[in-house]
């Protein structure tokens, strides 16, 4: 019996009593398999805990790699507004510049706080389930407006297209009206002959000094030598010594005008030649029936001599008017 202990079991009622042996290697075996079933325990329990935390760990990777996308496409999709815009700010510049009346139907900006609100959201473990379905929600959204903005971005890049090729062939259409608007006005007589502020020394119309006639023109009053130069744009189809007129040049603007500058002391033209508006053409002399310096500067229109007044400055008001 040595190193062998019992243990007693007396129930309160009856006479039975149950009897329990065991020895000193017993008890270490027990104590054994509890150490070992503890350790086990703890084991686990340690390797769950580690599992776990390297579960979090991965999600909350996950989850900051989630909002890490989800920032870059609301930052693209905040590109793609701002490229709508632009589009539109554009295609509104191109219709004010053709004078089309037309207007997209206005559109508000989307706000992305939603998104952005979702994408500022710090990971927390004890609701990774929640933050992972309002991260779904998240993307769901900016996808959407990805997807609304592309679509619209690409309408406006469309319409802007259309705009600017029409504005173009307008813009073109202008140019074309404008060069030859310019064109017309520099055929019409429109500037003084002499210089800016030159007088009238006689005027157009009838006159009996130094005889009585009809003037058909108006002496301007320069000095012998003086530049003359031609009053619009033209071709020179004389230039040689006519009579009383005395050395004549005469310019055929080809629109029914023709300007004659007449006594020059020197001609600078020759036949034939093409002179533009404000060209220096001659000098001003006395030559022909002339009784001192001066230019003889007269208009023919259609044949039929005009009052060159009105043209000293300026292509007259009822002249722009036809042109209209």
């Amino acid at each position: 019996m040595k190193n062998q202990y019992l243990i007693k079991i007396v129930p309160p009622v009856g006479y039975r009593v149950f009897r329990l042996e065991f020895s000193r290697r017993h008890i270490i075996t027990l104590a054994v398999l509890l150490f070992l079933a503890l350790g086990g325990a703890c084991g686990y329990y340690v390797w769950t805990l580690q599992h776990a935390e390297a579960r979090v760990s991965e999600l909350r990777g996950l989850t900051e790699d989630q909002q890490d996308r989800l920032q870059q496409i609301n930052s693209q999709a905040n590109e793609l507004e701002s490229e709508l815009r632009a589009y539109e700010q554009q295609s509104e510049q191109i219709r004010k510049l053709i004078g089309d009346k037309g207007h997209d139907a206005d559109r508000q900006p989307q706000s992305s706080a939603p998104a952005n609100a979702a994408a500022n959201t710090p990971a927390n473990p004890a609701t990774d389930h929640r933050q992972s379905m309002r991260d779904d929600d998240a993307f769901a959204r900016v996808a959407d407006r990805v997807e609304r903005l592309r679509s619209e971005s690409d309408h406006a890049r469309s319409e802007s297209d259309a705009l600017r090729s029409v504005a173009l062939r307008v813009l073109n259409m202008r140019r074309l009206e404008d060069l030859a608007r310019a064109r017309v006005l520099a055929a019409i007589p429109s500037i003084n002959p002499a210089w800016a502020g030159v007088g009238i020394r006689s005027p157009f119309g009838w006159r009996i000094d130094p005889w009585p006639e009809f003037h058909e023109g108006v002496d301007l009053d320069v000095d012998y030598g003086d530049p003359i130069r031609a009053a619009a744009a033209g071709t020179v189809v004389e230039a040689q010594y006519d009579g009383g007129y005395g050395n004549k040049i005469d310019i055929d603007h080809g629109n029914g005008y023709h300007t004659w500058y007449c006594h020059l002391s020197k001609i600078d033209v020759t036949l034939g030649q093409y002179v533009r508006k404000a060209q220096h053409i001659a000098e001003v002399g006395s030559t022909g029936e002339s009784t001192g310096p001066h230019l003889h500067y007269q208009i023919m229109l259609d044949g039929k001599a005009v009052d060159p007044a009105p043209y000293l400055n300026g292509v007259p008001d009822h002249i722009l008017a036809s042109l209209r």
